[in-house]
């Protein structure tokens, strides 16, 4: 606040101390504000006893006071209420967060922090590459194997693209009439194997039928009442 100090718990009103009345501190703040005249969007600050609070608060937790003490300090009948008047400001994310990266790494191989080499680098990418498929993008985590021998239709980790449902439709119509052929050729084999991806592809055409629905609220219209 400036040049202002702190004003004093008691103020000597004849013979006799007695504790500052919330008016008097209420003046005081407010002749410091204007002194201090910081100055945010045009207008100057001002300030409160509850302000003070707040920021005694903030600073007491950012500085390693336990929660259950401040909260004592306060008066505060609930630990939430005390957790409340903790402001969390952005560097303090970021601080504490590289905090505990590094305490994490700690725990950990040190060669796993090695700078990769090109080819590792490589593979890398390319498994992002890879992931593009005909009707939208494979899920599949890196380092792990396709366990449908590519057959995405079959495979959960598809993500279906809506912009491929028409493709999907057709795909869909050609194995129903290669279904119909297998049957009339007694190929069992084919059939099972043809209806397991017809499953999968008709799954797949619910889920993109759902992502390129119409989101817009239906109108009910306003309720009317019946005269008798």
């Amino acid at each position: 606040m400036g040049s202002c100090t702190a004003a004093p718990v008691r103020q000597v009103l004849g013979p006799r101390l007695r504790p500052i009345s919330a008016g008097t501190v209420w003046t005081l703040l407010r002749r410091c504000a204007e002194r201090a005249n910081i100055i945010i969007d045009g207008e100057q600050v001002h300030f409160t006893t509850h302000d003070f609070r707040r920021v005694f608060a903030t600073d007491a937790l950012a500085s390693g006071l336990p929660p259950h003490i401040v909260q004592v300090l306060l008066g505060h009948k609930s630990i939430a209420t005390t957790q409340g008047y903790a402001a969390v400001y952005p560097q303090d994310v970021i601080g504490h967060h590289r905090t505990w990266i590094g305490q994490r790494r700690l725990t950990r191989p040190s060669e796993e922090y090695r700078r990769p080499t090109p080819a590792e680098w490589e593979e890398f990418e390319g498994h992002f590459v890879k992931r593009k498929v005909s009707l939208g993008s494979c899920g599949r985590a890196y380092g792990t194997n396709c366990h449908h021998e590519h057959a995405c239709l079959r495979c959960t980790l598809l993500r279906p693209d809506p912009d491929q449902i028409d493709r999907l439709r057709e795909i869909i119509n050609n194995l129903h009439a290669r279904i119909t052929e297998a049957e009339q050729n007694n190929w069992l084999g084919e059939v099972e194997g043809l209806k397991v991806s017809l499953a999968g592809a008709e799954e797949k055409l619910e889920e993109m039928e759902r992502l390129t629905a119409d989101d817009s609220p239906v109108l009910l219209g306003l309720p009317t009442i019946k005269n008798d």
